[in-house]
């Protein structure tokens, strides 16, 4: 039984661990919505200005485009690298779920 609880611990430890990653996972999304959305102002305006600090200087236009992209592909890439890791997560999390009815079933 007390095999029971600690597999009990370890998936709530688990769930746990999955919410974070959801938080992780949302906060990247939002990120990159950002980008994408001054990936395309940019595409239709003529100056371009960048916030450095607390205050916004002018920028370059091809400079901030490369920015945006190369911070963009970095975005997505850690967004698929945390999904990998998430559906691994929740495949354990599924596998020692299955595993703690069929113990409580056979221990009644």
């Amino acid at each position: 039984m007390t095999d029971v609880k600690e597999k009990v611990n370890q998936l709530s430890m688990m769930e746990q661990s999955l919410q974070q990653f959801l938080h992780k996972k949302q906060g990247f999304q939002s990120q990159l919505l950002e980008v994408e959305s001054a990936l395309k102002e940019i595409t239709n305006t003529e100056k371009t200005y960048k916030i450095v600090g607390n205050v916004m200087v002018e920028s370059n236009k091809e400079t901030l485009l490369k920015d945006l992209e190369e911070k963009k592909e970095t975005l997505s890439l850690r967004l698929k690298t945390l999904e990998k890791q998430e559906e691994k997560m929740r495949t354990q999390t599924q596998e020692l779920q299955s595993e703690v009815m069929k113990e409580m079933a056979k221990n009644g």
